[in-house]
């Protein structure tokens, strides 16, 4: 038995280096580096919580701005079955501008604590709850225009994709191309679909009510959009919609950390090579080269941190030309 057990730590540590030389075979072929400071943020969950820790990240890589914006908060709302209550994460992936991303980041997780509390009485429904609650943000960057003086919002908007953890349950609600992503028992599965306009059901939807998907570098709703759902864009209504996509997922002893990201990472490395690069950080065995003056600070809490910041590290090695924006959800305490 004990050997057994050697030999599958063995394969666990080849593995893990294998996956190292390859980051660092992305690091030397890189053409043009990116000065773009990759520090991330880490928080680490105590007590009764859903999640056991989490890390984020987001920079502006080669872009000359920034609009991509993330929203973390831990126990956004309690819950009467369970104590614990339920942890927010989300990616905002802004276009036009940051206007929506930012006003998203400040309002959607209060408008779903709102809607989930009027649903309580009745029984809670997740798709509804989410549902309404992106309906409404859409409906406020309209009337308010995402609260800036100085920029149209119609012809601004913003791609979201949200994550929800329960003891018992992740909902994700995912409207435009961002995306979220579970390892579960070594698995990549992916949460969300990225909405794209040349999906045969988007094109067919958008053709039916009028529009046009062109080829124009990409597909691109009417030759613009390069997503076919998102918030705000009002100017693109009724072709580009805000209705999300909802997946309630119960949770499983497998299940492991969850990813949540924008494009800029997803466009150039794939589900199941980020799934192996966090679980290899996870496990103590991937850390960036420019992290040993936060060595002795790095504890098991911070490796959720750290797996954000390489994946960031990566995606500009691999050529990203986007912002990126990264989410690590680690599930639960065990060592990966």
């Amino acid at each position: 038995m004990d050997e057994t057990n050697n030999v599958v730590a063995d394969i666990d540590v080849n593995k893990s280096k294998q996956i190292e030389r390859r980051y660092e075979d992305y690091r030397r072929k890189r053409k043009r580096p990116c000065k773009a400071p990759v520090i991330p943020t880490m928080e680490s969950t105590s007590g009764d919580t859903a999640t056991a820790s989490h890390g984020f990240i987001s920079v502006i890589g080669r872009r000359r701005v920034m609009e991509d914006a993330i929203k973390v908060v831990p126990r956004f709302m309690a819950a009467e079955q369970q104590p614990c209550g339920y942890d927010f994460f989300a990616v905002y992936d802004g276009h036009g501008g940051s206007t929506v991303a930012n006003a998203c980041r400040d309002r959607l997780h209060l408008l779903l604590a709102e809607e989930v509390k009027e649903g309580r009485d009745h029984g809670l429904d997740w798709c509804k709850a989410m549902c309404s609650c992106f309906m409404k943000m859409d409906r406020e960057i309209g009337v308010g225009g995402g609260g800036s003086d100085d920029v149209d919002a119609n012809n601004v908007g913003s791609t979201a994709a949200v994550v929800v953890v329960g003891k018992e349950e992740i909902i994700v609600a995912n409207c435009g191309d961002s995306r979220a992503v579970l390892c579960s028992g070594g698995v990549a599965v992916a949460l969300s679909r990225d909405h794209k306009p040349d999906l045969p059901d988007e094109r067919e939807r958008i053709e039916a009510a009028g529009g046009k998907v062109i080829n124009w570098n990409g597909s691109r709703v009417l030759g613009i959009l390069a997503t076919s759902r998102s918030i705000g864009d009002h100017c693109m209504k009724p072709f580009v919609i805000s209705q999300p996509e909802i997946n309630v997922h119960g949770r499983t002893k497998s299940d492991e950390f969850v990813v949540v990201a924008s494009d800029g990472l997803w466009d150039v490395v794939s589900n199941s090579f980020v799934c192996e690069v966090v679980k290899s950080c996870l496990q103590g065995h991937m850390r960036r080269h420019n992290s040993d003056n936060v060595k002795e600070a790095l504890t098991i809490e911070g490796y959720a941190a750290e797996a954000a910041a390489i994946l960031a590290e990566l995606a500009m090695c691999k050529g990203s030309k986007d912002n990126i924006s990264v989410i690590v959800i680690q599930l639960n305490n065990t060592n990966i």
